[in-house]
């Protein structure tokens, strides 16, 4: 799917037709077929696999010139069907006249450019509209993550309560997350660097960058730092959680193991006393009208004796 916007001197988003795109024109590629991909290849006189590179789902963020044109790859946060989070490839790519971005899902970043929000970019300031782009990126990793935050600290609490596969499963699910947040932030912060070292330099690039958009640059790092520690930091805590955990469940089996092997000797001393007393040879109490009674208190006695002694040594 194309779609094609370009800011009016109101204010408003105006959309286009390809036939219609002037300078300073948004090329938004959602999924795009072959034929798009053709067709707004002649239209910018762009390379086929300039724009087809950032629909590789397992592509990294990175740099690539060429032709006089930019691409940067950067990965974005979604949430999935089923819920659960991950990143995905997003190509910007900067040409002399336009902006294009090519990606393979539709997703909250870009979606949140459109024509109710109009008037906070201008698709004709393209290094601004870029750089907005990273920061609203940057930001959804911020937002997702203290969703992760309160989202332990629930399973947390549940599994304080009772320990459950589920609530570990999902405690597993986090960290396989944060794996992935972690490696697309150092990339992107890496992209940014190299973005820094590119507007300032006076060759070999084509993005210029005036002082306002080099302080939106500085805070686009700057979060994104500050979301690589809040990453870092998660990891740790519930990599102490899970080992936490771990040696809880191993305490609790422990004790039930400790139980039940109590419970087993208390038993078996009835039995044993019974077993004795039943033999087919002459026994105390043989003949004795009391004899039972006399063996039942014995086997009563004995296992309250045990039953006291594993008390004092930490057993029930």
């Amino acid at each position: 799917m194309i779609k094609i916007f370009k800011t009016e001197d109101n204010k408003s988003l105006k959309r286009l037709s390809i036939s219609e795109a002037v300078s300073g024109s948004w090329f938004s590629l959602i999924t795009p077929t072959e034929e798009e991909i053709k067709q707004v290849s002649l239209v910018l006189g762009l390379d086929e696999d300039f724009l087809r590179n950032s629909l590789d789902l397992d592509e990294r963020s990175r740099i690539e010139i060429e032709d006089g044109n930019t691409l940067i790859i950067t990965n974005l946060p979604i949430i999935t069907e089923d819920g659960s989070f991950d990143t995905l490839p997003l190509g910007i790519i900067y040409t002399p006249t336009s902006i294009i971005t090519v990606c393979s899902k539709d997703n909250n970043i870009l979606s949140s450019f459109n024509e109710n929000t109009a008037y906070s970019f201008d698709t004709r300031k393209k290094t601004e509209f870029m750089l907005k782009m990273l920061y609203r990126s940057v930001k959804f990793y911020l937002k997702y993550l203290d969703l992760i935050n309160r989202t332990t600290d629930a399973i947390e609490t549940e599994l304080q309560k009772a320990t459950n596969n589920k609530a570990l499963f999902q405690l597993m699910e986090i960290q396989k997350t944060l794996v992935y947040f972690s490696t697309a932030l150092k990339d992107n912060d890496i992209v940014l660097q190299k973005i820094n070292r590119m507007t300032k330099s006076t060759t070999g690039t084509n993005i210029k960058i005036t002082e306002e958009e080099s302080d939106l640059l500085e805070d686009v790092i700057i979060d994104t730092r500050q979301a690589i520690e809040m990453v870092d930091m998660h990891r740790m805590i519930l990599e102490a959680m899970m080992e936490g955990f771990a040696s809880i469940i191993n305490n609790n089996l422990n004790q039930i193991m400790k139980f039940l092997a109590a419970i087993t000797i208390i038993m078996a001393i009835p039995t044993m006393i019974g077993g004795l007393w039943g033999m087919n040879v002459p026994v105390p109490y043989g003949s004795n009208s009391y004899g039972f009674l006399i063996v039942v208190t014995l086997s009563v006695i004995t296992s309250i004796v045990v039953v006291l002694f594993f008390r004092k040594k930490g057993m029930f």
